[in-house]
């Protein structure tokens, strides 16, 4: 009987879509994807240690599994990703039951040090300083029929003060736009419609190869793929946006007309602290010029309060920028230290209590402006890829969710006799009947539903393979002579 396995997923995109890729080598070694009853034989966590608590909750959850592992002694528990890369041998001196710890920059090597374990009968802790394989080169089984993530890079060449992610995930590696379009286009011809494009720092691609235009193109390459319907990013870093990447978000019709760009904060002097490399007054101008060019695109942010130092000077400098870039919605974070960033030995952190009052009132404004942007949408129009689990009360309101172009979530309600028809991945049109600052509701009715590829693959269980996408020289278009790698269709 082949062994069952079961990846559990903290933090960001990247870890997600690190976590399709383990589940591709995974079940290429020969493992079966896990049911929903029972525990599996093998049980990845795939870590962050940028979010508050990270450590706290991966050690609660290997806690909950001893006495499962007691039971089953050839049970196995492997622990990977940017908390792996950080902890390193920690992870078994605090948790001895776990059989393999492995690194960012190493997922290929999973089912190796899963078998070495299970040989030696002792924990494999393998942590690499740099990557053996580019994550691409893997096969991933991808969660989603209809939208798909696709990295571009890995890694990151800045030194902010208050994070630890380039110390994990090493240096920015670019892939070759010709491979970066051969699996955006594997994914369209089994009916995605949507990709997001990642990088840590997604506009700097290009650096290693010496293209500072390089993005832009790839954004217009991907223009020309056939069946893909939406293009997305995340996330860019103000300092490295050029006019070039404006332009062709602008005329390729599938880049979606959102940006997320984080600010962070609207103080210089918190910036310069901050170690980021560009002024409220240069973000700014990058909001101004997006809006000319589409003047309909949701633009939305991260923001840090309370970072070491910021006087009340500083925050109030936050809300003016908040308060001029009417950002769509802004992820809001409360500072918290991170072992090993320059910022965690800052003088002048602050109370809790400060750092809450402010975060408030920040999240007060910016609710505000939210509300008064989706207002402003009621009575229009929107085309929705309708998505899966997107919406806690759909089940109690008989409603569905969706996704607009611009990244508004739209719960709607559709006509009884389409009902039993819906599917995720399809797309309907509906207007927008009422408001609320993070989601917009659509309960007259849909104007038009099309059933989609991606909903057909919904239906019948089936989820996209992709293939490792070889590195090569830089290029843009399908390399002549090479074919485009294709999914299993399964």
């Amino acid at each position: 009987m082949p062994q069952s396995f079961e990846v559990r997923t903290y933090g960001c995109q990247m870890n997600v879509h690190d976590s399709e890729r383990l589940s591709g080598v995974l079940e290429e070694a020969g493992y079966v994807r896990a049911s929903e009853e029972g525990t599996a034989d093998v049980v990845v966590f795939n870590t962050c240690a940028v979010r508050e608590n990270a450590d706290n909750r991966l050690y609660g959850n290997l806690g909950r599994l001893r006495s499962a592992k007691q039971e089953n002694p050839a049970m196995q528990i492997a622990v990977g990703g940017c908390l792996a890369q950080k902890d390193r041998g920690e992870i078994v001196r605090r948790a001895p039951w776990v059989d393999v710890v492995f690194g960012t920059h190493n997922l290929g090597s999973l089912p190796t040090l899963l078998e070495r374990a299970r040989h030696n009968q002792e924990a494999e802790v393998e942590i690499l300083e740099s990557l053996d394989r580019f994550p691409s080169t893997l096969p991933a089984r991808r969660e989603s029929a209809y939208s798909g993530w696709v990295s571009i890079s890995v890694g990151c060449n800045n030194t902010c003060t208050f994070c630890i992610v380039p110390s994990l995930r090493g240096k920015e590696k670019d892939r070759r736009p010709g491979d970066v379009l051969a699996e955006v286009e594997a994914l369209a011809s089994e009916g995605v419609l949507e990709v997001t494009l990642l990088g840590q720092n997604v506009n700097a691609y290009g650096v290693e190869f010496g293209d500072r235009y390089a993005f832009g193109k790839l954004l217009r390459s991907c223009g020309e793929i056939e069946g893909l319907e939406r293009v997305r990013f995340t996330s860019p870093h103000p300092r490295d946006f050029t006019d070039d990447v404006i332009a062709a978000m602008a005329e390729t019709p599938n880049v979606c007309p959102q940006l997320h760009m984080p600010l962070q904060s609207g103080s210089d002097r918190m910036l310069r602290a901050m170690r980021r490399s560009y002024r409220a007054e240069r973000y700014l101008g990058i909001v101004e010029k997006v809006r000319a060019a589409m003047p309909h695109a949701a633009i939305t942010t991260d923001i840090i309060v309370g970072f070491p130092g910021e006087t009340e000077e500083d925050f109030e400098q936050t809300l003016e920028v908040v308060r001029r870039a009417r950002f769509a919605s802004a992820f809001t974070f409360q500072y918290s230290k991170r072992p090993g960033t320059p910022a965690a030995e800052m003088e002048g952190q602050l109370p809790k209590e400060v750092v809450q009052q402010r975060y408030d009132r920040l999240v007060e404004l910016q609710n505000e402006i939210s509300l008064e942007a989706n207002e402003a949408l009621v009575g229009s129009e929107v085309e929705l890829l309708v998505a899966e689990g997107a919406g806690r009360k759909n089940a109690h309101t008989a409603r569905w969710s969706g996704r607009a172009r611009d990244g508004r979530l739209v719960h709607f309600t559709p006509d009884e006799e389409l009902r039993e028809r819906l599917r995720p991945g399809d797309v309907v049109r509906t207007r927008i009947s009422q408001a609320a600052p993070h989601h917009l509701l659509a309960d007259g009715g849909l104007l038009d539903h099309r059933r989609t590829k991606a909903g057909d693959h919904w239906e019948a269980g089936q989820r996209p393979k992709t293939s490792g996408v070889t590195l090569g020289l830089p290029s843009f278009g399908a390399p002549a002579g090479e074919p485009v790698e294709q999914g299993c269709g399964c």
